[in-house]
């Protein structure tokens, strides 16, 4: 592993521990968590769009190389399996996020009409595996995106 390897795993990582360790600093000293929330957040951003726009920038200047073709054709099949990886990860993690707030909201409320009414426990019950039903459909997308590659 040469240098370049390293700095490019670390250095987004210290980022966001840095950035963590600031933001609990700052509501400590009376920020609002609303706006330490927020500037997390566009952290994480900014983080994930450097990440995932150094391979391309290094990609294209490999291309640029004419003798690197080869090379190229393996990095760019590398790169689109990875791609790939972290488009399911994604169609997961979103549809798990989706999931779990519906069913924050949809289960204390099927819990408390039961408890008034045992008689709609059959149509509360709907309600909430509805919420659980994104988080299947997001891992359908994913192992749909993972049988391509």
């Amino acid at each position: 592993m040469n240098l370049f390897s390293v700095l490019l795993i670390t250095l987004p990582t210290a980022f966001l521990i840095a950035s963590v360790f600031l933001s609990v600093r700052s509501v400590r000293r009376g920020t609002k968590t609303k706006a330490a929330f927020l500037r997390q957040l566009a952290s994480f951003v900014v983080v994930c769009l450097v990440v995932l726009a150094v391979p391309f920038v290094a990609q294209a200047a490999d291309t640029a190389d004419t003798a690197a073709a080869a090379e190229t054709a393996a990095t760019a099949s590398d790169m689109t399996a990875g791609l790939g990886m972290l488009a399911a990860a994604l169609a997961v993690g979103i549809a798990g996020i989706g999931g779990g707030i519906a069913v924050a909201g949809a289960a204390p409320a099927a819990i408390g009409a039961t408890s008034e009414d045992p008689k709609a426990f059959g149509k509360a019950i709907i309600f909430v595996a509805l919420g659980e039903g994104i988080a299947l459909y997001g891992l359908l997308i994913a192992i749909l995106i993972l049988q391509k590659f």
